[in-house]
């Protein structure tokens, strides 16, 4: 012990050193120089060896230290070394102890001095954490139950079920994503209500339904919980969502036998085991006329007022035939069904007291009827047929009662015969299936051939051998008749028998097309000028030529082909296998051969043409039957521009100027709201005296999408889309309002001159429209002139001289614009109420460079002053044409050279 002592007073400063970060400990020392091991007293109990001899302690001390000496040998003084040992004890159980120790810095006595502390409890307690750690880890990893947690509203943990539940397969496919995009936009606002009340951690909300989101775009009912939590030491929460799609179904499967229970066509009775009732759905009510809250409680018998013996019933089969009676005395034929269940019997009482009734009606209704009724035995034999099957077969029910079905001959609507094991009665006799509305022909005994809309049903349901069978038939043989005009004529065009457009575009479909070899051609073609033969002849003749076109077609074409007549005086004819262009232009113009034979109609011989329009599709274009058709008819009308007797091939380019086309007609409609129209004004010298007298109104368009639309597109466009008149009164009220604000701000005197359309010329309102321009705008009806073409003037002379001069009436000026185009004469011209005549550019750009030119605008001058008209020569470029114009004396014109139509604000310069 002295020794020890010793020792403890030289390592003193290490001995406290070590003590002071263990518990309760002892003491040791080994000396490398003997390889000596010494230790305080209660080391013995610390090892788990207590009261144990000094060398058993000194072995197991030795043992147990043995990884710090080898390692403290080649250590420097001051390196500290710890190490954990377990000790079995006498009783089998373990201990577990701390070795800390550290070298001694005596140079002269190298050893190793350490204490030995029992860390029995702290290795426990950790154990036991780390065990209930595990525990809960495995809870959550193998929970049936998908487990989520959520930190500053993004996933950062979730478990298998939850990648389960939501149709991932990897954790890192949830992981960092918003929680919100898991829930059902649904059920976000829901769950975010939940989470704010959390505010204390460990506080849970109350079970609540949420729709889940899966990452294969379907959805999970589940019942969620959120708990808040921390993770990694920052606020966090835990949900635990439930899948409650098999709840909600039981809930919904017991909701629905519920409902069913409650709305079975039978009486649905539960009594005790001693006859007593528990259960009376609506149906029983109904039925027996007891109210349920009448009949629970009282016996069985005494409810139905019959006697009902289930355990009787239920020996006899279960099911029985028995006479009820109603509350009000009145007698019910019951087939009564019994089930056993724990505590007593459930009665299923079915009312046949109709059914038996009808049964007895049944021969007389069957007697009765229209329809044809057979019955056959399940042997296949006859045993009955009513009144109606004998007429309608020509037979009589004794010569074919006891033979087989199978004498009589039938045919399905191929005309193939049918099998005897195909016969309807056959095959329901055999297999009880049902057979409706089959349609099969015979001939009867007369010879006469007949077709029968066909049923059969089996007698004897749930049989396990052949049933009798019942046969009804209705002679449709009319009706078959009246379906095959119906089908042709739903099919071809009344008129010609040719198809019609719905069988055209059928056989231009992908479909259709797909059967067949090679390209194919759809010529659309339509008859040039054909409204003049019913116009001058009459729709009768015109239905006549068009019947002898149908023909000739029909005729002319390739065989195979399919000509069809699509509307009017429009027909297709599809060319399949077509080699090219080349062959398709060429089958055009062996059909316009045929097609302009003279047709002779009234003592007359007709001829006529067409423009045709062609599309070439090959074999895997995926253009349907209306699309081709629609792009042969832009094709067709592409002809009809070049002139008539002509043909085009659609190509896309045309497409794109009729999308364009009808893009600009579409818009043109609304661009006076939208302020897209506006006028521009050309200026009309006076040649005398060199000013601007009048000004030209041109209307313009700015398109928001193409920019600037040229007039020739835009005006033929609106007269021939019937805009023009909403145009046209635009342009009237726009420019009036603009040449008083030039009148007001550059001349008095300034006149306006605009242009009116043929179009215009026919609307009955066109005089109002004008006087209701001078009335907005205050000015002057002689300052006003409006221009009509020459060929507008011939087309109705009578008409235009009548809209002419009530518009003089107005006080207004008239001008006839692009004179020498047309076939007026003086005559015709002394006849109309005119101002002005504006000579046609064409013979003004011929001044200067032809005599014939200077002769015809010289004659045209001096007819136009002998009868009081001024005269505008359009199209002035330049100086010499001005010249001429001067010597020839020309009252005005108007040109480039003089000025170009510009906006209002610009024209300041010209006056």
């Amino acid at each position: 012990m002295k020794e020890l002592m010793g020792d403890v007073g030289v390592d003193h400063e290490l001995v406290v050193g070590l003590a002071l970060s263990a518990g309760k400990s002892v003491v040791w020392w080994f000396d490398f120089a003997t390889d000596a091991v010494t230790w305080m007293p209660g080391l013995d109990d610390v090892l788990a060896v207590a009261g144990a001899p000094e060398h058993v302690v000194r072995a197991r001390l030795s043992e147990l230290i043995a990884p710090l000496t080898v390692a403290a040998k080649a250590t420097p003084v001051w390196q500290d070394f710890e190490l954990e040992q377990p000790c079995e004890t006498s009783s089998g159980d373990v201990r577990w102890v701390q070795f800390r120790a550290r070298l001694s810095p005596d140079p002269d006595s190298r050893r190793l001095v350490g204490i030995a502390t029992d860390v029995t409890a702290r290795h426990e307690q950790e154990q036991a954490l780390t065990d209930l750690a595990d525990r809960y880890r495995l809870l959550v990893e193998l929970s049936p139950d998908a487990i989520v947690v959520h930190e500053a509203g993004q996933i950062v943990y979730a478990n298998p079920a939850a990648l389960r539940f939501s149709r991932v397969e990897t954790a890192a496919e949830l992981m960092g994503r918003p929680i919100v995009d898991l829930v059902h936009p649904d059920s976000v606002a829901e769950m975010l209500h939940r989470i704010a009340e959390l505010g204390v951690p460990g506080a849970a909300s109350a079970p609540a339904e949420a729709v889940l989101l899966r990452g294969d775009g379907s959805t999970l009912d589940v019942e969620s919980v959120s708990v808040r939590t921390t993770w990694e030491g920052r606020p966090a929460f835990q949900v635990i969502m439930r899948d409650v799609t098999a709840q909600k179904a039981a809930a919904a499967a017991l909701h629905y036998q519920a409902a069913l229970v409650a709305h079975v066509s039978d009486a649905l009775v539960a009594t005790t085991a001693d006859g007593v009732v528990t259960s009376w759905n609506p149906t029983a009510e109904t039925v027996y006329g007891h109210p349920a809250g009448e009949a629970i409680g009282q016996p069985i018998q005494r409810v139905i007022d019959a006697d009902l013996d289930p355990v009787a019933i239920l020996a006899g089969g279960g099911v029985q035939q028995a006479v009820h009676h109603r509350a009000d005395g009145g007698t019910l034929a019951v087939r009564v069904s019994v089930a056993r269940m724990d505590d007593g019997y459930v009665l299923i009482c079915a009312d046949e007291t109709a059914r038996r009734r009808a049964e007895q009606h049944f021969t007389t209704v069957v007697a009765a009827l229209e329809e044809g009724v057979i019955v056959v035995g399940p042997t296949g034999l006859v045993e009955s047929a009513n009144r109606a099957a004998e007429r309608i077969l020509g037979i009589r029910e004794q010569e074919v009662i006891g033979l087989p079905t199978t004498l009589a001959e039938l045919y399905d609507e191929t005309g193939g015969r049918l099998p005897a094991s195909n016969y309807l009665s056959t095959r329901t006799r055999l297999t009880g299936e049902p057979q409706n509305g089959k349609i099969l022909s015979m001939t009867r005994p007369d010879g006469e051939r007949i077709w029968l809309s066909l049923s059969c049903h089996a007698l004897d349901d749930g049989g396990d051998g052949p049933s009798a069978v019942v046969v009804s038939f209705t002679d449709i043989t009319e009706r078959r008749m009246i379906d095959g005009m119906l089908e042709h004529e739903a099919t071809h065009d009344a008129l010609t028998g040719l198809f019609n457009r719905t069988v055209i575009i059928e056989r231009l479909s992908r479909a259709a097309r797909g059967h067949r070899a090679g390209r194919t051609a759809l010529l659309f073609i339509d008859l040039d000028k054909f409204k003049i033969i019913n116009d001058s002849l009459g729709h009768g003749a015109g239905d006549e030529v068009l019947q002898v076109l149908g023909d000739r077609l029909s005729r002319g074409v390739r065989r195979g082909d399919v000509v069809g007549r699509l509307g009017g005086d429009e027909f297709a004819v599809i060319a399949h296998g077509t080699a090219g262009p080349e062959e398709a232009a060429a089958l055009v113009e062996h059909i316009r051969v045929e097609l302009n034979r003279p047709i002779a109609v009234d003592g007359r011989n007709l001829h006529v043409d067409a423009s045709v329009g062609i599309v070439i599709a090959d074999p895997d274009d995926p253009r349907d039957g209306a699309d081709l058709l629609r792009d042969a008819d832009l094709a067709m009308y592409e002809a009809k521009t070049k002139g008539r007797g002509r043909h085009a091939f659609f190509d896309v380019d045309l497409r794109e100027r009729t999308q364009r086309r009808l893009r600009l007609e579409q818009d043109l409609r609304g661009a006076p709201e939208n302020a897209e129209l506006w006028l521009a004004y050309q200026p009309i010298v006076d040649l005398r005296t060199g000013r601007t007298t009048m000004v030209e109104g041109l209307l313009r368009w700015t398109h928001p999408r193409y920019g600037l639309i040229s007039p020739g597109e835009f005006i033929g466009l609106a007269e021939e889309s019937d805009l023009i008149n909403i145009v046209g009164v635009h342009m009237l009220r726009t420019a009036t309002r603009g040449i008083v604000d030039l009148r007001a701000r550059h001349n008095p005197d300034l006149e306006l001159t605009v242009n009116l359309s043929t179009r215009q010329l026919d609307d009955p309102n066109l005089v109002s429209t004008v006087r209701d321009a001078l009335d907005r705008t205050g000015l002057p009806p002689s300052a006003l002139c409006l221009e009509i073409t020459e060929s507008a003037l011939m087309r109705d002379p009578i008409v235009a001289a009548r809209t002419l001069s009530a518009l003089r009436d107005l006080g207004v000026r008239l001008a006839i614009d692009d004179f020498g185009t047309g076939y007026s004469s003086l005559a015709q011209l002394l006849t109309l109420p005119l101002d002005l005549l504006k000579i046609d550019q064409s013979f003004t750009a011929g001044l200067g460079k032809s005599a014939d030119a200077e002769a015809i605008v010289t004659s045209i001058i001096a007819m136009a002053h002998a009868v009081d008209l001024t005269v505008v020569a359009e199209g002035v470029e330049h100086a010499l044409q001005l010249d001429i114009l001067r010597r020839l004396d020309c009252d005005q014109a108007q040109g480039y050279h003089l000025g170009r139509p510009a906006a209002a604000p610009e024209l300041g310069k010209l006056f």
